[in-house]
């Protein structure tokens, strides 16, 4: 990594956000309380209905239970079928932002202004094999703008670095618009600087937070940059 690509990450602190999917379902408190912590700014909760992809999670109670032990942003991300059924269900329960893949809305503009009309940010996700493309018509109305950088559905993969293309092509697209970037999948202080330089915001981070002995040096990392 040159000292160029250290001094970009240095000057632009990014947003940090643990993925409770990686996390002890059993103790929500002392994981919340974790995060908090360790400087992190926002939650992320991995919502899977085991049909748009293959794994299950939790629902809107879960996330109701836990909104009253936490202060911080929670960042409902939605990897489920017919996502505008959920909207206010989801909104009532206190997220902050509801991100909803495109591959899963029949009409995505709709949903997404749905979404903002609950007071809640609208968020647009897409897979690995999902171009950039496919969403540019709602990057207008988009809050949040998340490239998934590995197949959604399970933690702990190898992240795809090809994806940054998506991000370096979505900082071309912004051209004024108040989006903002982030990615979920493999990230952890190894490749951050490179993701960061390509145009990242926000990074999701699920088993690499969880299993760090430090977490807050571990979000010191993540944020301001891995190499010094």
């Amino acid at each position: 990594m040159s000292q160029n690509v250290i001094i970009k990450h240095m000057e632009k602190k990014i947003t940090v956000a643990p993925s409770v999917l990686s996390a002890d379902f059993s103790d929500m408190k002392k994981v919340l309380n974790e995060i908090e912590n360790s400087g992190a700014g926002w939650v992320h909760l991995d919502v899977m209905d085991g049909c748009f992809v293959p794994n299950l999670t939790f629902g809107p109670k879960f996330i109701k239970d836990i909104r009253e032990h936490s202060n911080l942003f929670f960042d409902a991300h939605l990897m489920i079928v017919h996502p505008e059924k959920f909207v206010d269900e989801f909104a009532d329960a206190g997220c902050d932002s509801i991100t909803v893949h495109a591959e899963a809305c029949s009409d995505l503009r709709d949903i997404l202004l749905k979404i903002k009309d609950r007071g809640c940010r609208c968020g647009v996700a897409i897979k690995p094999a999902t171009p950039v493309s496919e969403i540019e018509n709602v990057l207008d109305i988009a809050d949040i703008v998340l490239v998934m950088t590995v197949e959604p559905g399970f933690g702990g993969q190898q992240i795809k670095k090809e994806c940054f293309e998506k991000i370096r092509k979505l900082v071309s697209l912004r051209n004024g618009r108040n989006y903002v970037i982030s990615a979920d999948g493999g990230l952890k202080p190894e490749v951050i600087d490179e993701a960061v330089l390509a145009g990242l915001d926000v990074a999701v981070t699920g088993s690499a937070f969880f299993k760090a002995p430090d977490k807050v040096g571990f979000v010191k990392m993540m944020s301001e940059g891995s190499q010094k």
